[in-house]
């Protein structure tokens, strides 16, 4: 089992990576800081690994929520379900709540805990590839609103990471592809070597070799817990890990949370932000080329979603958290393995980035 620190001090938690996490009950309780525990998933995750996450925690006082499944359901109604669940139960100060699934569920959970009582414990147990390398590190909780995505939200630690390897066996071929977006990103963002690799490990991680994907969850984290230890509520450079993901949110919230997934979103935002790199002189038009190609290789895209403008895709993107004064805060790279932010991008190469992402049809 690999194992990764996130240092925040006294805040500090491993993230375990490892094939049958899950079977090993010792490995799940251990973390429990009280005999109650609420463990929220969806109704895709439920009937597959629910029963065994029960299973482990044998002993304790322990219900279960079974949420929706999709984007969409990121909503203040129905992160209530779970405050009224802990309510109704009368869940204490050292209660627990075990996020059990993607990016959604991690994040509405832990938004949850965040809120409820001021800040109670909670457990990332992430089912998907794109939660495993990203999502479920780091502390940022939220809900989405229609005018905004991750609007409303909180940092909120957990107390433990624990990414079973296993799972991913039973992830659809689509949601595994999505979460190729965010290993790539961080090889564009900070670590060219890490990036050449995926290029030429792309298939391997495609069919879940057993070598390949841990080191490459591994590596991913590995980068994301460095960045969060230097800036945890991201008033500097884990704004970083942010690249593409402007563009896609907004994306994301034109399509009304329905259509694409997120990492498809942010594989087509990081194709935009490449885009404007080259048109600011940053980068060459050979690096946008290889991102292009390694997207492609992995069934991503890399255009816009068909049926939004480019002034629609910049009217959402000025609802957007990481803003600063009304100005836009963008990350955009300076080579392969080298990002920067940049609030000084004008209106034109903006709409001019984006244009030259649009659908070849429109």
């Amino acid at each position: 089992m690999r194992e990764v620190i996130v240092d925040l001090g006294p805040r500090s938690y491993p993230i375990l990576i490892g094939a049958g996490i899950l079977s090993a009950p010792d490995i799940v309780t251990r973390w429990l800081p009280g005999p109650q525990a609420l463990v929220v998933t969806n109704s895709t995750v439920a009937p597959l690994y629910l029963a065994r996450v029960r299973d482990a925690l044998t002993g304790s006082e322990v219900r279960t929520l079974v949420l929706p499944d999709g984007e969409q359901h990121k909503t203040l109604a129905v992160m209530n379900q779970i405050i009224t669940e802990l309510l109704r139960h009368r869940y204490s100060r050292d209660a627990c709540i075990f996020a059990l699934g993607g990016g959604v569920i991690g994040d509405i959970a832990g938004f949850a805990a965040a809120c409820y009582q001021r800040g109670i414990a909670f457990i990332q147990i992430p089912t998907t590839l794109l939660a495993q390398v990203d999502s479920s590190v780091g502390g940022k909780t939220a809900v989405n609103h229609e005018l905004g995505k991750n609007m409303i939200g909180a940092f909120h630690q957990p107390r433990v990471v624990l990414s079973d390897t296993e799972v991913l066996a039973t992830l659809p071929r689509r949601e595994l592809r999505a979460g190729m977006a965010e290993m790539i990103k961080y090889g564009l963002i900070r670590d060219a070597g890490f990036f050449r690799w995926l290029e030429e490990n792309i298939d391997r991680l495609l069919a879940l070799n057993a070598d390949a994907l841990p080191h490459a969850i591994e590596r991913c984290c590995r980068i994301k817990a460095q960045i969060v230890a230097g800036d945890e509520t991201e008033v500097g450079a884990r704004a970083l890990l942010n690249f593409g993901h402007t563009f896609g949110h907004a994306m994301e919230t034109a399509l009304d949370y329905r259509g694409w997934l997120h990492g498809e979103a942010v594989a087509a935002g990081m194709m935009i932000a490449a885009e404007l790199s080259v048109r600011l002189g940053r980068i060459d038009a050979g690096a946008v080329a290889r991102i292009a190609d390694v997207l492609r290789r992995c069934e991503l895209p890399t255009r816009v979603a068909p049926g939004i403008s480019a002034l629609r895709l910049r009217e959402f993107m000025g609802v957007d958290k990481k803003s600063r004064s009304g100005r836009l805060r963008l990350v955009l790279l300076d080579a392969i393995g080298s990002a920067a932010l940049e609030d000084n991008a004008s209106d034109e190469d903006v709409m001019a980035a984006i244009s030259a992402c649009l659908p070849e049809t429109s």
